[in-house]
């Protein structure tokens, strides 16, 4: 079977654009003029040229495009035909796709050539907020005052330690993570986070804070309030995979309830978003599984609530200054945002769009003083280290 393969050009002046195939248009010109001379002269090709594709692409397709009969003008094969036919069918029925794409990708290359516009890639944590932040983001802000520089978010989402891995690695700006607001030291949250995050290298960005908890069937028929509901029922379970956020979470409430995570019948059925979570209960496949608000409400279960979490932002301290992080931080800390952010089922934002420290945010790093000088010197005896 022979497979297609789409091209674009890019150009200032490309007259009507679309779909075309320079094969096609060979055959056009050669059914149209009768012969190879005739074809290439309309095209503006030597006839070495037009003889050398005609050959190239028999070879490449396996039959023969044209009849040569001495005396007569030269015709396309009955092979040769259809694929002129196939053409047309084409371009009738797939016309407004075709229209579609191009204009989507003029719009997107269009950023590309503005040079007031910034892109921004963030690797993150699923989260509905964030993608409710792009769209709010490329659509300008509703904010008084001068209209901004365009921002456009290339959000990738992946577990919360592939995010900041992906940061520290080069391939975003961006990472986005979230963990129990009561999370302490000693915690799981410490021991997945702490070894990725440097205080002095990385710097957090406020964003939400939201709430996780039990998205079930409407009108919750096994009667699910906590985890030791879902175990002591056998409740089938549907849970994330390891390495996101979420499962962090979950992994943190099954130590502090003193709960195994075998208990959880289901345990390693994993899904890859929330969405993809309340899907699963939706279809009948699993009864609970943790998630967010959002979530159950998109597919009309109902909704647990179990804890409070902090969703942040973490990008490298020396990109703070970028155009790009910038425009972010803008549109973070504007009121329209905030106000859109607060409307949103189980999200409130929290400090959003503030620059802040490791240490004031996730209380795992203390710092010993270092004695700096003697007593006897009459100076200073402590030095601290901020995050």
């Amino acid at each position: 079977m022979h497979r297609l393969q789409l091209h674009y050009t890019l150009g200032r002046d490309l007259g009507n654009p679309t779909v075309r195939n320079p094969l096609i248009d060979l055959l056009q010109a050669l059914s149209a003029h009768g012969s190879i001379s005739a074809a290439a002269r309309a095209m503006g090709l030597s006839y070495r040229h037009v003889w050398g594709e005609l050959k190239r692409w028999e070879d490449a397709l396996g039959n023969g495009l044209v009849l040569w009969e001495k005396g007569q003008s030269a015709r396309l094969t009955p092979f040769g035909t259809k694929l002129m036919w196939a053409e047309r069918q084409a371009q009738a029925r797939l016309a407004p796709q075709i229209d579609a794409l191009r204009n989507e990708l003029e719009r997107v290359f269009a950023v590309a050539f503005d040079p007031q516009a910034h892109v921004l890639t963030l690797y993150a944590s699923h989260d509905h907020a964030l993608a409710a932040l792009r769209e709010h983001a490329m659509a300008g802000s509703d904010d008084p005052g001068p209209p901004r520089d365009p921002l456009h978010l290339d959000i990738r989402f992946c577990g919360s330690v592939d995010a900041i891995r992906a940061l520290n690695e080069g391939r975003c700006s961006i990472a986005g993570f979230h963990t129990l607001q009561t999370a302490q030291p000693g915690s799981l949250a410490q021991r997945t986070y702490k070894p990725l995050l440097r205080p002095g290298r990385h710097k957090i960005i406020g964003f939400a804070q939201r709430t996780q908890g039990l998205i079930v069937a409407r009108g919750n028929p096994l009667q699910l309030q906590s985890l030791q509901d879902v175990v002591l029922r056998a409740a089938r379970y549907v849970n994330r995979a390891p390495g996101t956020g979420t499962r962090v979470v979950l992994d943190e409430l099954l130590l502090g309830a003193a709960l195994e995570p075998a208990a959880l019948a289901g345990y390693g059925h994993t899904e890859p978003s929330h969405a993809a979570v309340a899907q699963s209960i939706a279809s009948g496949s699993a009864d609970v599984g943790l998630g967010i608000a959002m979530a159950a409400r998109a597919q009309g279960l109902d909704f647990v609530p179990l804890v409070q979490e902090r969703y942040f932002l973490v990008c490298l301290k020396s990109a703070l200054e970028q155009p790009a992080t910038r425009a972010l931080l803008a549109v973070l800390r504007s009121d329209a945002w905030r106000a859109k952010l607060d409307a949103m089922a189980g999200y409130q934002e929290s400090r959003c769009g503030e620059v802040l420290s490791l240490r004031e945010c996730l209380p795992w790093w203390t710092f010993r003083p270092r004695r700096s000088e003697s007593p006897r010197t009459g100076g200073p005896r402590l030095a601290g280290r901020s995050a």
